[in-house]
């Protein structure tokens, strides 16, 4: 089985690709357009720079070839969205090409090219005789990236798209769902012919879309069928796979350069955008600098980049696995409170040097942290904590059992845990009751 994807990311310009009218949601269809993006005779589109400095981007974090120079294309179809009959989309010299994209950190997927595009309307049918066009998404900026078929399982092809997207979001800021601003082509052969599944959204129907087809294609190569090039639309509520068209080759679309925008001469540009390290690859990073399992790394990263950042101050006040250690425990359950503090790690840092220093007990130190990263009063903080203390071990004083039972199955701490939760009835997070169940049991192991 063979999985190559196109990937359609619409980028987070305030106007549209051609023109100036706004990317923002519309109050009422056909609202905002104007004649350049409706094709009016007459009209010339005029390139969104910023629009090219994302795609720019993105090539760079795909490890692209970035041309010296770059042009777009006219793409001939007919259907009612694309009001000019042609779309302005880049053809013979995309933005990015022959580019490779490491999924997971250790399997290469080739990327064939990145390019630039117009996107067209979008068509709602009414009964069966006719339908509405809106205008208002025609000319919103996308970046296509198509990969070749390296991509093995349908759950294969989920994951790297899952794992893209989050790079994609922290390479161009995307706001927002990311996913919700990305549309998906599948291309999936089972034997020697592929199909196409359009326009597929969401990580979930990808999946489900993929499986389907290779279940079907299967079938029919096994009846001693042929698998037809075609394109076909994914039916969510059915789960199901439908054939829309035959599918056309590329030169069935007429291409022809477009002469009203001309060549962009992108080298220098190109090299003076920087990007920012991507998540992947700095899970990648922190797994091979700090000797740290890549699956930790992972968990670190999608948390948030700035914990990240923090496990890295702290590795170089102590050492990586006391960092791991902190970071994967007290630091990321604070997290969260912590970002809204707008605070540096630097403090983070420093308590758990003097922890590791000898100047305080673990006890002590999470105390520290917790008042430090949730802006909480140490005093308050030590009342709780004898308060939650007193009530656990009461509950052993009653429960003596329990000791024995936990020596058996650990997982007889959630009796404890689940007492107390009922009883505190959320007076106390979830976190301190586990550490004070966990505390007070120690004890009397």
């Amino acid at each position: 089985m063979r999985i190559g994807l196109e990937i359609h990311v619409q980028l987070p310009t305030a106007s549209k690709m051609f023109c100036s009218c706004p990317t923002t949601d519309a109050d009422a269809p056909n609202t905002h357009v104007c004649p350049t993006c409706l094709g009016m005779p007459g009209s010339r589109p005029v390139m969104n720079r910023k629009a090219l400095e994302y795609g720019i981007m993105l090539a760079k974090m795909l490890n692209c070839e970035i041309a010296e120079t770059t042009w777009f294309s006219r793409k001939t179809y007919f259907y009612p969205d694309m009001s000019r009959s042609v779309q302005i989309t880049q053809y013979d010299n995309p933005v990015g090409s022959r580019g490779t994209y490491m999924f997971q950190g250790k399997k290469p997927v080739r990327i064939t090219r990145i390019h630039l595009e117009e996107d067209p309307g979008k068509t709602k049918r009414v009964g069966d005789q006719s339908s509405l066009v809106d205008y208002n998404r025609s000319g919103i900026p996308l970046a296509e990236i198509v990969t070749e078929p390296d991509l093995s399982t349908p759950t294969e092809a989920r994951e790297f798209l899952k794992q893209l997207i989050a790079d994609i979001r922290h390479t161009i800021d995307l706001p927002g769902d990311g996913e919700r601003s990305i549309r998906c082509d599948c291309n999936i052969s089972v034997g020697t012919e592929r199909c196409e599944v359009k326009n597929v959204t969401g990580l979930r129907n990808v999946e489900r879309a993929l499986t389907f087809e290779a279940v079907r294609q299967t079938k029919v190569l096994r009846a001693g069928g042929k698998i037809e090039r075609e394109t076909r639309r994914f039916d969510e509520e059915r789960g199901v796979t439908i054939s829309v068209r035959k599918k056309e080759f590329e030169a069935d679309y007429g291409y022809i350069d477009e002469p009203d925008l001309g060549i962009f001469h992108i080298g220098e540009l190109a090299r003076s955008v920087s990007i920012k390290e991507s998540p992947a690859e700095a899970a990648a990073r922190l797994s091979r600098e700090y000797g740290i399992e890549r699956k930790l790394a992972d968990q670190i990263i999608s948390t948030s980049t700035g914990l990240a950042a923090a496990f890295e101050h702290i590795a170089k006040a102590t050492d990586a696995q006391t960092a791991a250690s902190w970071t994967a425990g007290a630091v990321s359950a604070y997290w969260k409170t912590f970002e809204t503090l707008k605070k540096g790690p630097e403090g983070i840092a420093d308590i758990i040097r003097r922890f590791r220093g000898g100047e305080m007990t673990d006890v002590e130190a999470d105390i520290e942290l917790r008042a430090y990263m949730t802006g909480t009063d140490v005093r308050a903080i030590k009342d709780a904590g004898a308060d939650l203390s007193q009530i656990v071990n009461g509950y052993l004083d009653a429960h003596p059992e329990i000791v024995g039972e936990i020596r058996k199955n650990e997982k007889a701490v959630n009796r404890v845990i689940g007492h107390v939760m009922k009883e505190t009835g959320g007076k106390y997070s979830s976190a301190d009751i586990v550490a004070a169940a966990k505390s007070a049991l120690e004890a009397r192991l």
